[in-house]
């Protein structure tokens, strides 16, 4: 017989990634915000502006 497949154990795991992304995404801004300040480049710019996306819908729970 084949296992089957535990849909709350996923919805777990889940829900952990996305409280470390929580906890992590300011800090990333930050550093990205001074690097983007000190050396301009087009990759720095959408980086910053990826992550304060993200930091946005993870404060506003849109994910």
């Amino acid at each position: 017989m084949s296992k089957r497949f535990n849909q709350y154990t996923f919805q777990s795991w889940k829900r952990n990634f996305k409280g470390v992304c929580r906890q992590l995404i300011i800090p990333f801004t930050i550093f990205q915000g001074i690097r983007t300040f000190i050396f301009p480049t087009v990759f720095d710019v959408l980086l910053l502006a990826i992550f304060i996306g993200l930091a946005l819908s993870f404060h506003y729970e849109w994910m």
